[in-house]
């Protein structure tokens, strides 16, 4: 009777377990109660790593006819490695040692879950125009998947040198390659794509000198990404080292990033990403945004960036919109960022524009709850830039033990129609920054908040 009163008393334990690790959390930042769904914890455990999950059968690419040699062509013998992956439940496919080259390529959709993409050797892409027709949006793409994962200590070169502008740049001297012979379409791939998936895990591997976009996350669920690195020159064009949009639930780590635009770019449809441990540069920063484009909707929520270090990046943590958007940015809490030589650390854009000329609008995608706490290190122009919407302004920002101070030169932390608080001195001093908050009858009503 002792015995099943003892496990009764163990089943409702872990019942109750259950349902507090299942609960929302709340989280306090900088004095101020910040709802959040996920803590740090219950995101690294809110999906079954492929550990966890009996392997059942493995898929060498080299078994379906593969050869890695770096010259023949291996996407048959990869579509087929995966299409037998594809059929049975935590299946392995392994890209082993050796050099493939493999054109674009698309794994998935309706496959069985918890797949993984074992690369232990080298993907190369194609540098004749020919592989990608008119030109892609992507190269390497898995698709519609539950449980996917791509790890190991691999390397996917997207060769990106034969499509950056500057191509005599970047070609070797004894290159055989004419500019005329390699010129690419105008559509440059992203090397990595995961779409419409739920439970990603990427680690281990590096891509390097990607056409665009090194990885990418789009309508993703629950996605882990640690020990990645990026590489690519500074000066290469739209390079993101990770992109993320229309995804909930990602959580990046331990990661180098290398490239040449925002080490990580977190777009519309985006709540709940944590990112820490993170180094960055060169590149453009953190950045959320641009958002609201072309008079578009954008909804960004319960986003952390802690324990980062930034070495001559054009921008630190910035936040990005474009006039005559709607939506908003909430709940945003910058932590513990080290910047060396940035161009500047702090920064909240209302006025985005990447080309010529933009038009003034007044609407706005609208900005509050931003937090910065200990973000020290060099800058090279201005420390502290705030350009908020004059018809709906940024509010809620809060500062906390900044020390920034100039490699080269000074200018002074600027402000427009920013307001919050100065939790403690600021080095420089943040005078610009307006108190409290804006009057009601200067903001207008949104009818678009998210």
């Amino acid at each position: 009777m002792m015995e099943m009163c003892s496990f009764k008393s163990l089943a409702l334990a872990i019942l109750i377990a259950l349902f507090v690790w299942s609960s929302s959390f709340e989280t306090l930042c900088s004095g101020r109660e910040m709802k959040v769904r996920y803590t740090p914890d219950s995101m690294y455990n809110s999906y079954q790593p492929y550990e966890s999950v009996m392997t059942t059968a493995s898929f060498n690419v080299l078994n379906f006819g593969a050869k890695g040699d770096g010259q023949t062509d291996d996407t048959k013998a990869f579509g087929e490695a995966w299409e037998a992956a594809c059929k049975v439940e935590a299946s392995i496919m392994v890209v082993p040692n050796g050099v493939f080259l493999v054109g674009p390529i698309t794994f998935g959709p309706d496959c069985q879950p918890n797949i993984v993409f074992q690369l232990d050797g080298k993907i190369i892409a194609p540098t004749s125009s020919n592989a990608w027709g008119s030109g892609l949006l992507q190269w390497l793409e898995f698709k519609n998947l539950k449980g996917i994962t791509v790890k190991g200590a691999g390397i996917i070169d997207g060769q990106g040198s034969v499509w950056w502008n500057d191509l005599a740049k970047y070609l070797p001297t004894d290159a055989s390659m004419s500019y005329e012979d390699s010129k690419m379409p105008s559509t440059k791939p992203t090397v990595l794509r995961f779409y419409g998936s739920e439970g990603v895990t990427v680690t281990g591997i590096t891509i390097q000198n990607s056409p665009q976009t090194h990885l990418k996350f789009d309508t993703c669920k629950t996605v882990q990404v640690s020990s990645f690195t990026t590489s690519s020159p500074g000066d290469s064009p739209n390079t993101d080292g990770i992109h993320v949009q229309n995804s909930q639930d990602v959580l990046i780590y331990s990661s180098n990033l290398a490239c040449g635009d925002d080490c990580v770019s977190i777009q519309a449809g985006c709540s709940n990403i944590y990112i820490h441990d993170v180094k960055c540069g060169p590149g453009h920063g953190i950045s959320i945004g641009g958002l609201g484009k072309d008079g578009s909707k954008a909804c960004v929520s319960n986003i952390t960036v802690r324990n980062v270090a930034m070495q001559n990046t054009l921008t630190g943590v910035r936040i990005k919109t474009w006039q005559g958007g709607s939506g908003s940015v909430q709940q945003v809490m910058f932590s513990n960022i080290q910047v060396s030589d940035v161009k500047t650390p702090i920064m909240i854009d209302q006025f985005y524009c990447d080309k010529g000329k933009c038009q003034n609008k007044s609407s706005a995608v609208s900005i509050s709850d931003i937090n910065y706490v200990n973000i020290q290190g060099t800058y090279t122009q201005t420390p502290v830039y705030f350009a908020c919407s004059d018809s709906l302004p940024c509010t809620g920002v809060s500062l906390t033990t900044i020390a920034l101070k100039p490699s080269e030169g000074y200018q002074q932390p600027f402000c427009w129609e920013a307001y919050g608080e100065l939790k403690t001195s600021t080095e420089p001093p943040i005078s610009c920054l307006k108190t409290g908050a804006p009057s009601k009858s200067n903001v207008p009503y949104s009818r678009d908040s998210c």
